[in-house]
C-alpha cells in the first residue's frame, strides 16, 4: 500500500512513504510526525487514511531516514523544509495531520502559506504557554508514559538515537520558544483540534484556547485516550478525521 520515496530538498535528501491504489480525486493528506520521531509511529493512522485518500508520510530533515542538515532547524525552518519537500514532489496543496510537535509545524506553515493548506488536523498540539519549560514538560512526559504501550517505546527510542540526542534536544528547545497562539489567528484553513481526554501534555484548557484562536477551528475530544492517538487510537482518530476531510468536497 505504501512505497518509499526520496526527494532532494536543497542539500538534503528527504525520505517519505507514499500510498498507492487509492482514489486520486480525494484530498491528499500529509502526516507530520512529532519531535525526534519519524513516519514509523504514524503508520497506523496513515494506513487507515490511505483506504480513501492519497497519503504522504515524510521524515522531516534530521529525523527518521532523511538526511541530517548541518544546522538544527527551527519550527519555521522545519515548516519551510516541509514546503520544499512538497515542491520537490509536485504536491501543490494538501490537508495535513500532525501529532504533538508536528501541530506546531502545521500551524506555522498554514499561517505563512495559506494557499498550500486545504485543511488541518491538530492531534495533541503542544504546548500551553504556562508550561513551556524543560522541567514542566519532563513532568508531563512522565505523566503520559503509562498510557503508551510498550510497542510504542520500541519504535520511538531508536528514533531518538538515529536523530541524535543533540538534535532532539535543540529541536525541543525551539519548540518551547515557539508561540502557536500568536500564529493561530492567521490560519484561514479549517482546523480540527483533536485531544485525548486523558492527555496531560495537551491539557483541556490549552486545546480549548487554541481552537478558539483558529478562525475556522473546532475541537473534538476522544474519550479514554491520551497523547499519541496516531498510534494508540488510529481508529478513533480517523473516525473524526474522515468526516472533517469530506466536508465541502
Amino acid at each position: 500500500m505504501f512505497r518509499g520515496s526520496w526527494a532532494r530538498m536543497g542539500k538534503t535528501q528527504v525520505h517519505a512513504l507514499i500510498s498507492s491504489g487509492c482514489q486520486q480525486s480525494a484530498i491528499p493528506v500529509v502526516l507530520v510526525h512529532g519531535l525526534g520521531l519519524s513516519h514509523r509511529y504514524m503508520m497506523p493512522t496513515a494506513e487507515r487514511l490511505a483506504l480513501t485518500h492519497p497519503v504522504y508520510v515524510p521524515d522531516l530533515p534530521g529525523f527518521g531516514l532523511s538526511e541530517h542538515p548541518d544546522q538544527v532547524l527551527t519550527v519555521p525552518g522545519l515548516a519551510d523544509a516541509l514546503l520544499g519537500w512538497m515542491d520537490a514532489i509536485a504536491l501543490r496543496r494538501s490537508a495535513f495531520l500532525g501529532n504533538s510537535f508536528g501541530c506546531q509545524i502545521i500551524i506555522d506553515l498554514a499561517s505563512r502559506h495559506p494557499g498550500r493548506v486545504i485543511k488541518g488536523v491538530l492531534q495533541g498540539p503542544t504546548t500551553p504557554a504556562t508550561e513551556r519549560t524543560w522541567l514542566r514538560q519532563f513532568v508531563r512526559w512522565r505523566q503520559n508514559a503509562p498510557y503508551n504501550p510498550k510497542s510504542l517505546g520500541a519504535v520511538t527510542w531508536p528514533e531518538y538515537r538515529m536523530s541524535g540526542y543533540r538534535r532532539v534536544l535543540q529541536t525541543f528547545h525551539y519548540s518551547l520558544r515557539d508561540r502557536p497562539e500568536d500564529k493561530a489567528p492567521a490560519v484561514q484553513a479549517p482546523m480540527l483540534v483533536v485531544r485525548g481526554e486523558l492527555d496531560p501534555i495537551c491539557r483541556a484548557d490549552w486545546a480549548d484556547d487554541l481552537w478558539r484562536l483558529l478562525p475556522n477551528g473546532r475541537l473534538v475530544v476522544i474519550p479514554k485516550q491520551a497523547h499519541t492517538l496516531v498510534y494508540t487510537a488510529s481508529h478513533d482518530l480517523t473516525g473524526v478525521t474522515e468526516p472533517f476531510l469530506r466536508e465541502g468536497t
